[in-house]
């Protein structure tokens, strides 16, 4: 091969995964706009675009300003901090199955928010900005809990034990968590009953403030460790041969995708597989490479979770259903198909 085929390689691939993210930026920008002109009443695109530059009549801006596009923000800024939380999982433990629903981490998060709203009315402002930490702290614990149950002095942290002791943890979270529900009153109990389905509830624009500081400082912090990543995911004999502190590194990492799980759970209820399916999409289109691969995950999340909203809130009009269910019909024979692949 001839030194200007060797140049040109990298060009090429540059350009590829250019073009790759835009398409992704434009089928978010279309779904955008389909969601926003989804719903009970709807606003036509000419409508939709009038009432953004301030020329709507007040039914219009109220629908669209104070109903969809909070909704619709949310579920762009959910979709990608699944995505890259679960990137992050995935090429820590090396393991294609794990993300942070399989992980039992969702569980925690959402346990610890469904004890916070169960005593603490999320009427004012106070108690909604207080719900990522708490999801945070309940993430965090479930997070230690797992690691100290799968690590062995003698073999480490095994990928297969990660998973299913994940997985058996989550389950005693959930079943908890259905005790506690019951201990409700019926207006309550109907509200978690669509939650821990994964309904998007942080319906207006605190929810939306309360999520997007996680979402701005995690996901660039990830973008900037994607080198490191790289090198994580190849073992720990490598990046111990080239001085990387691993274990330092592994925890500030683990740290960052649970908090991403955690303040998502926060505001999106119990919705699964997003962190599942979005890094094997992107990973299929753009490569290993994360410095691709992360920007890719958020952008693939943020497209799944809003299509998944949309159609959520569209195919059973005038009601609506969880958006977790929509992801989980799509998620969970992914999951089956991965896991009969898997020879972990």
């Amino acid at each position: 091969m001839s030194r200007s085929q060797l140049s040109s390689t990298p060009k090429k691939r540059r350009t590829r995964e250019t073009a790759i993210l835009s398409l992704l930026a434009v089928l978010i920008v279309a779904m955008f706009i389909i969601s926003m002109n989804t719903g009970l009443i709807r606003l036509s695109p000419t409508e939709v675009i009038h009432t953004l530059l301030g020329e709507g009549s007040q039914q219009q801006k109220l629908i669209l300003f104070d109903f969809r596009l909070p909704r619709i923000v949310i579920s762009l800024l959910v979709g990608a901090g699944f995505a890259v939380a679960g990137c992050i999982l995935q090429s820590l433990s090396r393991n294609a199955l794990a993300e942070p629903s399989t992980l039992g981490i969702n569980a925690g998060a959402g346990f610890a928010v469904l004890i916070f709203i169960s005593f603490v009315p999320a009427t004012t402002a106070a108690p909604i900005f207080m719900l990522p930490l708490m999801a945070l702290a309940g993430a965090g614990l479930t997070a230690t809990l797992i690691y100290v149950l799968a690590f062995r002095r003698e073999d480490g942290l095994s990928p297969t034990r990660l998973i299913l002791i994940g997985i058996a943890v989550g389950a005693g979270i959930y079943a908890f968590q259905l005790i506690l529900s019951l201990r409700l009153d019926p207006e309550n109990y109907q509200f978690v009953a669509t939650w821990l389905a994964g309904k998007i509830w942080g319906g207006d624009w605190r929810f939306v403030m309360a999520l997007l500081p996680w979402i701005l400082i995690l996901v660039p912090f990830a973008f900037y460790k994607a080198r490191v990543l790289n090198v994580l995911n190849l073992g720990d004999e490598i990046p111990v041969g080239l001085g990387l502190p691993v274990e330092r590194e592994r925890v500030l990492l683990m740290a960052a995708a649970v908090a991403l799980a955690g303040s998502c759970v926060a505001v999106s209820g119990g919705i699964g597989f997003v962190g599942l399916i979005a890094p094997h999409l992107a990973r299929r289109i753009v490569g290993p490479r994360h410095q691709i691969l992360l920007p890719a995950c958020a952008l693939v999340g943020a497209l799944l979770l809003l299509t998944a909203d949309t159609i959520a809130r569209w195919i059973l009009q005038p009601s609506e259903i969880p958006t977790g269910i929509v992801v989980a019909i799509i998620g969970a024979p992914y999951f089956l198909y991965l896991l009969a692949r898997s020879k972990a």
